[in-house]
């Protein structure tokens, strides 16, 4: 049956579907994080980032069907979410861009799709343009390029659900439980602040871009999204009927259609 949890009450009490047993887990050292991964299947290889205050585990209902389609699936826990530990540095995307690629290093990994979600999807993008050859395609889901691109905060019954279960996660998971308030304070900063991408920068972006949004997204406008699809050559836009933010979560099978159906049309 499919999933539709569109209030995502089934994922504040439980989670995402648990992700499956991996062929491959570990961390990477990099530049004073330990970044922990899970790779799944065989095939052309797809990375899942996740977006802020979460972690890999939210993808619990995508990597099956990626797998199933003949690709290798990896997931990160971002720096500082999740398992995946911190050292002083601020937040930054290009920070995050430089882990992924770390990760892709040490699995020998010499190119790869790029799957992002809010703060994964400006991870994504920035890995892209700065190193095109890494990158085969980026499904680039809910989020902006600069800050002009996000509505005024709105809370909601959804988000609050959404940002508890992010709490309950960074707990059990986190190595540093009882820093939550902090780390929300931090990654919020970054996202206050970046990224910083003129029209200029976006027309330098050389590789394949899908950009998604639901069309009921509290975050992001749809004018930004029209936006990146002007200034990107030759990206598409992606809208996604019925879902938010967390259409990942909410719809699944809607989701995972449009992912599978972008990453087969890479070359």
């Amino acid at each position: 049956m499919a999933i539709v949890d569109d209030e995502l009450v089934r994922f504040a009490a439980q989670g995402a579907q648990a992700l499956p047993d991996a062929d491959g887990d570990g961390v990477v050292d990099h530049d004073g994080a330990e970044i922990w991964y899970a790779r799944y299947g065989d095939g052309p290889t797809v990375f899942l980032l996740h977006g802020g205050l979460g972690h890999s585990g939210n993808w619990g209902y995508q990597v099956d069907d990626l797998v199933g389609s003949g690709r290798q699936v990896v997931v990160i826990d971002s720096r500082g979410h999740g398992r995946s530990t911190r050292d002083n540095q601020p937040f930054g995307y290009d920070l995050m861009a430089s882990d992924v690629l770390a990760v892709m290093d040490a699995l020998d990994i010499e190119k790869a799709a790029l799957v992002g979600w809010s703060d994964g999807a400006c991870t994504s993008l920035v890995l892209a343009d700065q190193h095109p050859e890494r990158v085969s395609g980026v499904f680039f889901f809910a989020c902006s390029m600069d800050p002009s691109g996000v509505k005024p905060f709105v809370p909601t019954p959804v988000i609050d659900r959404c940002f508890n279960r992010h709490r309950m996660d960074y707990s059990a998971l986190s190595p540093t439980p009882d820093q939550f308030d902090a780390f929300v304070e931090d990654v919020s900063a970054m996202m206050a602040t970046e990224p910083n991408y003129s029209a200029a920068d976006l027309n330098c972006i050389r590789v394949p871009v899908a950009v998604a949004l639901g069309d009921g997204d509290e975050f992001i406008k749809p004018e930004h999204a029209a936006h990146l699809v002007r200034s990107i050559p030759g990206a598409e836009f992606i809208g996604l009927k019925g879902v938010s933010h967390f259409a990942p979560l909410q719809r699944p099978e809607l989701f995972n259609r449009a992912v599978l159906n972008f990453l087969d049309r890479l070359a």
